[in-house]
């Protein structure tokens, strides 16, 4: 039986402190199928390119509908950590679906 595990996990912030900080996630990818060549690949991936993702699935998916992804917020609201926590959770949750 082929299996594709795909995890969001280890969250950064870059550029710390400054006005243009961001976070991105390790994106890990284990797979046992024969359509893809690597059956491990890891890379390194920031919210807004998700929103990308997002709109290339919904420029194809036709009537199938396409998940959500979690909110964006310009200010952190209440501790970083668990604003980073939650988008993490969300972003795998939308990867899984």
């Amino acid at each position: 039986q082929e299996l594709t595990t795909v995890r969001v996990q280890d969250p950064r912030v870059q550029n710390e402190g400054s006005w243009n900080s961001y976070v991105d996630y390790k994106i890990f990818l284990h797979t046992n199928s024969k359509a893809f060549t690597a059956k491990t690949s890891c890379v390194r991936r920031r919210y807004r390119e998700f929103v990308w993702l997002r709109r290339q699935l919904q420029k194809n998916a036709g009537l199938v509908p396409v998940p959500e992804l979690p909110g964006k917020s310009a200010f952190f609201v209440g501790s970083t950590d668990e604003f980073i926590e939650r988008r993490r959770q969300g972003l795998q949750q939308f990867l899984e679906r």
